[in-house]
C-alpha cells in the first residue's frame, strides 16, 4: 500500500511508515493511500466471527493489516493488543454499544483513560509511535493543537514514552476545567502544555505554520497527532466497522452513523469505511452554532470563519471554523483530482473559501457517498440532555447531545438504524449538564479528585515564532532517549 498527498498532481508514492511521523505532507496536503482497500462478504463474515471471539485488539489488527504492509502483521497484533485492553479501557467490549430508542444507538467510544473519543486513536498512535521510533533509533517532538480532548487523549497515550516529547497548543479559557484539569495536571517532564491567546483554529494555524517551516520541522523533528495524521483515522475506522458488526446480524444490513465534528475527522473515517464497502447508509455531520460544515452540505458553499466569529459553546471541541479533514473528502468528491485540490484549499481558501453549488459532484455528496448534515445549538443541546435522561435514564454529553439531535431530524428519512457516536463522557462537561438535568454527573471513579491538583502550563501569544523559540529551549533542556 502506498500514499501521496491531495495536493499532488505526480503522486509521489510514500510508504505508511513514512507518514507516519509527518503529519502534513510536505506541499501542505494531507496523505490518502492510493485506493481504498475493498471489503466482501467473506472477510466480513470472518471479522463478525474475530470479534466474537477475540475482540476488539484482534479485530483492529486486521483492519489494519489491509493498509499497513511495511510493519510485520505481529508486531501491529502486539501493539493492538498493548492500546486495547481492560482495565485501560474501562469496559472489556473497548466500544459497547446499546440501543437508546427511536430507532438509534450509542457507539460508547468514551471508554478509554480520558474518557473522550480521542483514546480511540490516540492508544494506538503512541504504540506506533514508539514502535517506528524504535526502530530508527531516533526521537521526534510532537506538536500538536487542541479544543478539548485531543490533548488529553494525546498526552496520556504518549507520557513516559521513549523518543517522545509533546507540545500541546490548547485556546486560553476556552476548554472547560474537567479538561484542563486532565491535561494541566500532568506533570510529567515529557509534555508540555502551552494555552495560546486565541482560539482553536488559531492554534491550529500555529501548528500548521510551525509544520509548513520546513527547516525547523527537519531539524526538531515535528511530528503530529492532529487528525491531519493519516495513522488516526484509520485507528477510527475500526469503531465503524465495529460498531456496524454490534447493530446488524448479517452483512446485507446497513447502518447509518450521526457523528458530532468539527474538525471532519471523526466522521472522515467513516467515510473511509463507507468507500471500503462497510454497508453504511448515510453519514450524517451535527455540528453545533460553529456550522460551516453544515452550510457547507446543505448549499454547496465552504465558508470558514474568523477566529472573530467562531463562537465559544457549550459543546466546545467543536468550537471549529476550519475542518482540516475536509480536504480528504473533497479529495474524493472531485474524484482524486490532485489539481484542483491544491487550488480549492490552496489559493482559493485564503480568498474565505470556495463554492461547489453549481458544480455536477455536489448533488454526489448525498446521492453517491451518503452525507447529511443537521446544526444545534445550546438550547437544543439543553432540551435534548434532559429528554434523554427522561425518557431513557440515559445521560450525555453536549456534543453527544449534537448527534442525537441530528439523528432525530433525519431519522424518519433514513430506513436504517443510526448509531450516535459518543464524545465524552458526561463529567466532562459538568456545568452544561446540571444546566440541563439540575443534576451533577457521575464521576467515575478513575477520576476522582482530579480537579484538586497543581497545574503545569505555560502561557503564550498567538505568534508561531514564540511558539518554536518555546519548543527549541525545551528540546535543550530535557532529554527523551
Amino acid at each position: 500500500m502506498r500514499y501521496f498527498s491531495t495536493r499532488d498532481s505526480s503522486r509521489t508514492p510514500y510508504t505508511f511508515s513514512d507518514i507516519l511521523l509527518g503529519g502534513l505532507a510536505p506541499d501542505g496536503g494531507l496523505f490518502l493511500p492510493e485506493t481504498y482497500p475493498q471489503l466482501d462478504d467473506a472477510t466480513l463474515s470472518s471479522w463478525r466471527n474475530l470479534l466474537r471471539q477475540e475482540g476488539y485488539a484482534a479485530l483492529a489488527a486486521e483492519v489494519l493489516s489491509l493498509f499497513i504492509d511495511d510493519i510485520p502483521a505481529s508486531d501491529l497484533k502486539a501493539m493492538t493488543a498493548r492500546a486495547y485492553h481492560s482495565p485501560k479501557f474501562a469496559n472489556s467490549e473497548i466500544v459497547p454499544v446499546t440501543e437508546l430508542g427511536e430507532g438509534i444507538y450509542i457507539g460508547h467510544l468514551s471508554e478509554g483513560p480520558t474518557a473522550a473519543f480521542k483514546d480511540m486513536a490516540m492508544q494506538l498512535l503512541g504504540e506506533l509511535f514508539e514502535y517506528e521510533l524504535n526502530r530508527r533509533q531516533t526521537t521526534m517532538n510532537i506538536l500538536g493543537a487542541t479544543s478539548g480532548d485531543t490533548g488529553s487523549s494525546a498526552e496520556y497515550a504518549m507520557r513516559g514514552r521513549t523518543g517522545i516529547r509533546v507540545f500541546m497548543l490548547t485556546p486560553a479559557g476556552r476548554m472547560t476545567p474537567f479538561q484542563q484539569a486532565q491535561m494541566f495536571g500532568l506533570d510529567d517532564p515529557n509534555i508540555f502544555n502551552i494555552a495560546l491567546d486565541g482560539v482553536f483554529d488559531d492554534c491550529q494555524d500555529v501548528v500548521k505554520a510551525v509544520s509548513s517551516d520546513a527547516e525547523f520541522k527537519a531539524t526538531y523533528r515535528i511530528g503530529a497527532v492532529n487528525s491531519i495524521n493519516w495513522a488516526r483515522l484509520l485507528a477510527q475506522v475500526v469503531y465503524y466497522i465495529v460498531c456496524w458488526l454490534k447493530v446488524t446480524e448479517n452483512n446485507e444490513q446497513q447502518v447509518s452513523f450521526s457523528v458530532p465534528t468539527g474538525n471532519f475527522g471523526d466522521i472522515c473515517a467513516g467515510h473511509i469505511a463507507r468507500c471500503m464497502g462497510l454497508p453504511i447508509d448515510r453519514l450524517i455531520v451535527a455540528t453545533n452554532e460553529n456550522d460551516v460544515l453544515d452550510e457547507f452540505f446543505k448549499t454547496g458553499h465552504y465558508r470558514p470563519r474568523s477566529s472573530a466569529e467562531t463562537q465559544a459553546t457549550s459543546s466546545p471541541s467543536m468550537d471549529i471554523s476550519r475542518a482540516s479533514n475536509f480536504e480528504r473528502f473533497i479529495f474524493d468528491v472531485l474524484s482524486r483530482d490532485a489539481h484542483r485540490t491544491a487550488d480549492l484549499f490552496g489559493t482559493q481558501l485564503k480568498d474565505q473559501g470556495f463554492s461547489l453549488a453549481d458544480d455536477p459532484v455536489f448533488p454526489q455528496i448525498t446521492e453517491k457517498f451518503g452525507f447529511l448534515s443537521a446544526r444545534s445549538t445550546h438550547a437544543d443541546r439543553l432540551s435534548t440532555i434532559a429528554d434523554v435522561v427522561k425518557r431513557y435514564n440515559v445521560v450525555v454529553d453536549p456534543h453527544t447531545a449534537d448527534g442525537i439531535k441530528a439523528a432525530r431530524d433525519w431519522i424518519d428519512d433514513i430506513d436504517t438504524p443510526v448509531v450516535c457516536l459518543e464524545t465524552a463522557l458526561p463529567v466532562k462537561f459538568a456545568d452544561t449538564i446540571i444546566e440541563a438535568t439540575s443534576q451533577e454527573p457521575v464521576v467515575p471513579e478513575r477520576f476522582t479528585g482530579i480537579l484538586d491538583g497543581p497545574r503545569h502550563v505555560t502561557e503564550l501569544p498567538n505568534d508561531a515564532e514564540v511558539v518554536k523559540k518555546f519548543i527549541r529551549d525545551s528540546i535543550a533542556a530535557t532529554d527523551v532517549r
